[in-house]
């Protein structure tokens, strides 16, 4: 049998309609699963609240990624290097599908923040070192803690749709050895992290790290630290929707304003030679004067991603997304009219024509790379969309202000928790599924501790476990909240009258 198509277990045979595959089974497992729902309801960026007009959420933003990635699969297939793709591991449609559809269920309440505020409390509280991150949540929840059907426990999906969500296939500390963030070049995401060691981003808590082995298995060319081909597919087509949406969302709800957005820009170009020359201490003492935004990001591209960046390509993008975006677009308040939706809409297609039409198979990437790339001029763009993301809307105070409300939410959901499931006479009460969860880590900490008790930083007495599977259990629970449950059980939780989430109990 083709290892690509291996299950973790064993099932009966399905009879399959007429150009129905085993990976369109798992595809379907994952669009049905309660966690891919849950999406609808889970900040991208901004609660739809906090802003005029709809924003994008992440069941939104799955769909469009899942739609980029399938334009990606389907172009690279229908052209001359098919012989090539099957080198490089094989490439399906559907499996690439079927990961972007995942790539994101392991985000918790309040988008990236919440993942943040998770990650330092359950090292923290909780001695985990490899506390939480979202990607090896995803992974956690695909092969763990849904389910399927009576007594299952994960989707128990293919190999190859296992592999295909793998964007960073290491462990945050110890697997691969030696361990990515000590490789010369470390692969993109295996800096170290916010808490000083191991990984920034990776795919797999230790816990679950013999699934990730198992997944890999199928794939026995693939060199460590290197996604398979319809990962990479997925990853990129990830890259390219966030790049487009986000500032979309913002042109909107008119956040994004036309004039600091024109000054940056045209400020940066008007004085290349002249930023180009400030040494760090005077770049850093300019604060957010126009043009060094724009300089900080050509440097930290320069010094992050050799492999790519180009100074003249570089200058090429901010000129062409000053003239298609800021100019072409921003330029023009958004009114709500159909001519101001034109607009926008115009701009996000032509764009993701451009973007995809741009990708190829690359046989020798970079360890920084993944098996297809954009082109350098295309690479460029994006670096330079997702920099107008991050420095006009995500610095913003206000929304720094929401952020950190939603934080505080996440720490008193945490806390609370663990405080609830420390009395000894009212434990019994506890939701029923965070039990559940708790008692499922346990059991895989046992099972670490038996057969890589290394992995765990010599804490193995039953005490460390059991807090660790505590931590670890909080964490799956309050990570498989929307917004408002959060928000609601944070309420119950302190006296208030939150609505409670009975299905959760």
């Amino acid at each position: 049998m083709d290892p690509r198509l291996a299950r973790a277990r064993p099932e009966a045979e399905r009879p399959y309609a007429p150009g129905e595959s085993e990976f369109r089974t798992d595809l379907e497992r994952i669009r049905f699963a309660q966690s891919f729902s849950r999406l609808a309801e889970v900040t991208q960026v901004v609660t739809a609240g906090a802003l005029n007009g709809v924003v994008h959420n992440r069941l939104t933003h799955t769909i469009k990624v899942t739609a980029v990635a399938r334009a990606i699969a389907v172009r690279l297939l229908r052209g001359e290097d098919r012989e090539l793709l099957r080198d490089l591991g094989g490439l399906d449609h559907v499996v690439v599908q079927a990961a972007a559809n995942a790539h994101d269920l392991g985000h918790p309440p309040f988008g990236h923040l919440g993942e943040r505020a998770l990650d330092r409390l359950a090292r923290e509280r909780f001695g985990l070192s490899d506390g939480f991150e979202g990607n090896a949540q995803t992974f956690r929840i695909l092969t763990e803690l849904e389910v399927h059907g009576p007594g299952d426990e994960g989707l128990n999906l293919t190999a190859a749709v296992r592999a295909a969500v793998l964007k960073y296939p290491w462990a945050r500390n110890h697997w691969p050895a030696p361990h990515p963030t000590g490789w010369p070049v470390p692969p993109r995401g295996a800096g170290h992290g916010r808490g000083g060691t191991g990984a920034a981003k990776f795919s797999t808590y230790v816990v679950d790290l013999p699934e990730m082995l198992d997944a890999l298995a199928a794939f026995p060319d693939l060199p460590p630290g290197r996604q398979t081909l319809e990962c990479s597919v997925m990853d990129l087509a990830d890259d390219i929707a966030y790049s487009l949406h986000d500032v979309e969302d913002f042109h909107r709800s008119g956040v994004l304003q036309f004039s600091p957005v024109s000054s940056e820009f045209r400020s940066w170009e008007a004085d290349v030679a002249t930023m180009a020359g400030l040494d760090e201490r005077r770049l850093a003492e300019m604060g957010r004067t126009p043009g060094a935004g724009l300089e900080r990001l050509r440097r930290r591209l320069r010094s992050r991603d050799a492999w790519m960046f180009d100074e003249a390509t570089f200058a090429s993008a901010v000129a062409t997304v000053g003239d298609e975006f800021v100019d072409g677009v921003l330029a023009v308040p958004y009114d709500g009219s159909m001519q101001s939706d034109r607009a926008v809409s115009g701009f996000t297609s032509r764009w993701i024509d451009h973007l995809v039409t741009s990708v190829t198979p690359d046989p020798e990437p970079s360890v920084r790379s993944g098996y297809v790339r954009m082109s350098s001029q295309a690479w460029h763009e994006v670096q330079v969309l997702k920099f107008v993301n991050s420095y006009f809307i995500l610095e913003r105070p206000d929304l720094a202000m929401l952020q950190r409300g939603q934080e505080k939410t996440i720490e008193q959901l945490v806390t609370g928790f663990d405080e609830w499931l420390s009395d000894p006479t009212d434990a019994f009460r506890a939701p029923r599924r965070l039990v559940d969860l708790v008692n499922a880590a346990a059991y895989g900490y046992e099972r670490v501790v038996k057969e890589h008790p290394d992995h765990l930083d010599a804490r193995t007495t039953d005490a460390d476990l059991a807090r660790m599977a505590r931590g670890r259990g909080i964490a799956d629970f309050v990570s498989g909240l929307t917004d408002a449950q959060a928000v609601a059980f944070a309420a119950r939780l302190a006296g208030g009258s939150g609505v409670l989430w009975t299905s959760a109990l």
